[in-house]
């Protein structure tokens, strides 16, 4: 798949009249969080929540990075999310974890994000075809 970039506005989750508009992050779904310039975040008054959190780089290097709270914004999708404060010479990411927040997917033909659907929940009533589970957890607490 190749590499594509998404325009995002971070906003402060306690006073969202403080925001950024981040032109071109990287989307990339082998990076479970989003980095944000430490500045940018520091601007817009995220605070540091998690110090010296460990993360491994594509390349191998371990490198340790303070973690806040945003609401990233994209198009009509919206979440709050931790977000990784990058300092300089780090990739700018739009990472899983915030994609799945944001219930959108990557449609690799044409490089773009798209509506994942509807978000699976847990359904009140057992299928029928769980009675057989059901007699075998008797069997196993029973013995």
């Amino acid at each position: 798949m190749g590499a594509f970039h998404a325009k995002c506005k971070i906003e402060n989750p306690t006073d969202r009249s403080r925001s950024a508009v981040i032109p071109k992050l990287l989307v990339d779904t082998g990076s479970e969080f989003t980095w944000v310039s430490e500045r940018t975040l520091e601007r817009i008054g995220i605070q540091r929540e998690k110090k010296d959190v460990a993360f491994v780089l594509a390349n191998g290097q371990e490198v340790t990075r303070s973690v806040g709270f945003a609401i990233i914004r994209l198009d009509k999708f919206f979440t709050i999310d931790e977000v990784v404060f990058a300092e300089p010479g780090d990739l700018l990411l739009l990472g899983a974890r915030t994609l799945e927040g944001l219930n959108l997917t990557v449609e690799p033909a044409r490089l773009r994000l798209v509506a994942a659907g509807p978000l699976p929940a847990a359904s009140p009533s057992r299928p029928k075809a769980n009675s057989r589970v059901r007699s075998i957890n008797r069997r196993v607490t029973d013995d």
